[in-house]
């Protein structure tokens, strides 16, 4: 399959354009194996001290990824407005490298609101029965690639009996591989990764060292690690966007403890201003934007992306405040069909009302909640 070809990063989908128990995803999933500490966003070269009216809440915990597709908060707190937006409440940040660990720290009251994959926050939701989180608004849509090496997989029917690495069992991308490959005709283990194609779970930094040096022979993964692999030498099989009705599909969500919403809803609706107004800001601004999410995942990562590297990855996605809810339960029934979980309810999985609360002040649309919005 040919994947699509490369753009320049699309506006901000701005309004509806683009449309508790610790339970983990997993029981296999082991809080802390993959995420930093958590710390001031200060610390991580995030906003300067926090100033301004008291809110309910003296601190916000925030999980988020170093990747691009983690954009928003990559930039906000990098550039100050989170924490110009949440006046004197201090944020604290945590950095994972997949969902089902960030889940796991939210469900466990480590942290209080995230950007997560849907994967992870589909199967919490289930498994607990609805009370484990909500999703709040949208992030990114796009930024995930399944490349290759091509001298060695050329076609789809070229994986069989190749190692393809995702970032951890059962996070978005490792569910996208797994219902790609249920859906060509290939026999995989979920849990295990053994079948027709052996999926190797590897933490993102680790994977284009692990592609270089022979021991994968391709990856699913977000940007800016795909784009890795091909400064490496890989070739993109599958844009995710190829699958999807318009190239729309959600690849990340903010989510937040609903304990945390209960208590501190005027905290959250100052996080998710921050959130709208990044995005605008990276809609006005995306050269500039580019640069501070480069400069963040300096901080994060200690090195930078080489340009070739950046632009490319930045070209693969974009930003949204629509969570473009229609795709949900798409991704749902690919992790059934993956083999993780039973079809779910994810009736009120969605509370938009501080979101939409947050873009009629801003003169914006509201955002929909496709009919799985809270009662």
């Amino acid at each position: 399959m040919s994947s699509l070809p490369r753009t320049r990063i699309r506006h901000v989908a701005l309004a509806a354009t683009a449309g508790v128990a610790a339970i983990g995803l997993l029981s296999a999933c082991s809080y802390g194996s993959k995420a930093a500490d958590a710390t001031p966003a200060a610390a991580t070269g995030g906003s300067s001290a926090a100033s301004g009216p008291k809110l309910s809440a003296d601190s916000v915990r925030i999980g988020y990824f170093a990747n691009l597709t983690h954009a928003t908060p990559l930039i906000g707190i990098q550039n100050g407005q989170f924490q110009k937006d949440l006046g004197a409440t201090t944020i604290k940040t945590q950095i994972f490298n997949a969902g089902p660990d960030e889940v796991e720290a939210l469900n466990s009251g480590a942290i209080d609101i995230a950007w997560i994959g849907p994967s992870p926050a589909i199967n919490a939701y289930a498994k607990s029965k609805g009370a484990a989180l909500k999703i709040i608004s949208g992030a990114t849509t796009g930024g995930a690639e399944l490349v290759v090496n091509p001298a060695k997989i050329k076609t789809v029917a070229d994986l069989k009996g190749k190692k393809i690495a995702t970032p951890q069992l059962g996070n978005t991308q490792d569910v996208a591989l797994l219902n790609f490959l249920s859906t060509k005709g290939f026999k995989e283990n979920a849990q295990t990764g053994k079948g027709d194609v052996s999926v190797i779970r590897t933490d993102n930094s680790l994977t284009p060292t692990a592609y270089s040096g022979g021991s994968i022979d391709g990856a699913w993964v977000p940007e800016p690690t795909a784009s890795k692999l091909v400064a490496e030498g890989a070739k993109i099989l599958v844009d995710e966007k190829s699958l999807w009705p318009g190239g729309k599909f959600v690849s990340t969500n903010v989510v937040v403890s609903q304990t945390f919403l209960k208590a501190h809803p005027d905290v959250v609706q100052a996080v998710l201003k921050a959130s709208v107004d990044t995005n605008a800001w990276i809609a006005a601004n995306p050269d500039a934007a580019k640069k501070d999410a480069n400069d963040a995942l300096t901080v994060l990562t200690k090195k930078a992306l080489p340009d070739a590297v950046l632009n490319s990855a930045w070209s693969e996605l974009s930003v949204t405040n629509d969570p473009l809810a229609a795709s949900l339960q798409t991704e749902a029934d690919h992790a059934v069909t993956a083999g993780f979980i039973s079809k779910p309810d994810l009736s009120g999985i969605y509370d938009l009302t501080l979101l939409n609360k947050v873009l009629a002040a801003a003169g914006q649309q509201p955002v929909s909640a496709a009919g799985l919005g809270a009662q």
